[in-house]
């Protein structure tokens, strides 16, 4: 993923001005990482490191998903909203 990218998806999903690190944030980049991968991994069907990477970056997404739906449901089904994911 290129700065520019990155730093889109920051400014879609911030709470606050600065804000790089909420639950939010992350989830919308670990998503973001995990789209690219997905489309890498089909025409790379063997590629077994990356496989691995992304089963990696999808656990940690789901860790971070349970949290927020723990702690805040309303914000928890916002996100999942605006990112298209079907929980």
């Amino acid at each position: 993923m290129d700065k520019a990218k990155k730093t889109e998806v920051i400014t879609t999903y911030q709470a606050r001005e600065g804000d790089t690190g909420s639950t939010e944030v992350q989830v919308a980049l670990l998503t973001a990482r995990i789209s690219q991968l997905t489309t890498h991994m089909a025409s790379n069907r063997k590629d077994f490191h990356t496989q691995r990477g992304l089963l990696k970056l999808v656990g940690q997404r789901r860790r971070l998903l349970a949290y927020l739906s723990r702690e805040d449901v309303g914000r928890y089904n916002s996100l999942i909203k605006k990112l298209g994911l079907r929980k």
